[in-house]
């Protein structure tokens, strides 16, 4: 008897088509799910991430952050010039306070000089065995010196400090270019110079000065 296939009347050569055929479905069945998967993830994506960012959008996101800094930008720069000059008065406050420091220690009279022309402060002993100076930084100036004097405003302000005794109320007003100004007045309780804004402390002078000007200015 023939053991091998007898065409398609005969019933061995049936299973080997019907698992043949049945592997191809299952193949085509799995390709048509894999292409399905695929079209599904492409539906979900968004449009403009496969197309990318136009130029007029681009355009759109330079002209919004050029608007913010410009709006920004005079804030920062008015905040940066109020640091700035709150630090040179700090430092005018620091040289003033050195100046008294060594009249007070040292027992002699040490001499003020204040030149709102130069921008300069100056504070000497007569014997000039101490002698400081102190440059106020551009763009700030020294726009005023009180007790005022009958001398020219540009003129230079000098004053000896006297050991001993109570200080007076001297005043130095330091301005920026956007008009912010700050004073540092010598406070005649404690003797010690303040850093603050015009018009947050009372102006009188004490009736008792030490510090004599040396100009004509009050006494």
């Amino acid at each position: 008897m023939d053991g091998g296939p007898r065409g398609p009347r005969g019933g061995a050569a049936t299973a080997p088509c019907l698992i043949r055929s049945s592997s191809v479905r299952g193949l085509e069945s799995e390709r048509a799910l894999r292409r399905s998967f695929r079209a599904q993830r492409g539906v979900t994506l968004p449009g403009r991430a496969q197309r990318g960012v136009t130029l007029i959008e681009l355009l759109i996101v330079i002209a919004l952050i050029a608007l913010l800094v410009g709006i920004a930008y005079p804030s920062a720069v008015s905040g940066i010039e109020s640091i700035r000059l709150r630090t040179t008065a700090d430092n005018v406050a620091n040289f003033l306070n050195v100046a008294i420091d060594r009249s007070d220690r040292r027992q002699q009279v040490v001499e003020l000089w204040i030149s709102p022309k130069d921008n300069v402060l100056i504070a000497r002993s007569p014997n000039q065995g101490f002698a400081r100076r102190l440059t106020i930084p551009e763009p700030f100036h020294i726009t005023a010196v009180r007790p005022l004097a009958e001398v020219a405003p540009d003129e230079p302000r000098r004053f000896l400090m006297v050991p001993g005794g109570t200080m007076p109320r001297v005043t130095i007003e330091i301005s920026g270019e956007n008009g912010r100004k700050r004073t540092v007045t010598v406070d005649p309780l404690t003797g010690m110079p303040r850093n603050e804004i015009p018009g947050a402390a009372d102006e009188a002078t004490p009736a008792a000065v030490v510090v004599k000007s040396l100009n004509g200015g009050g006494r």
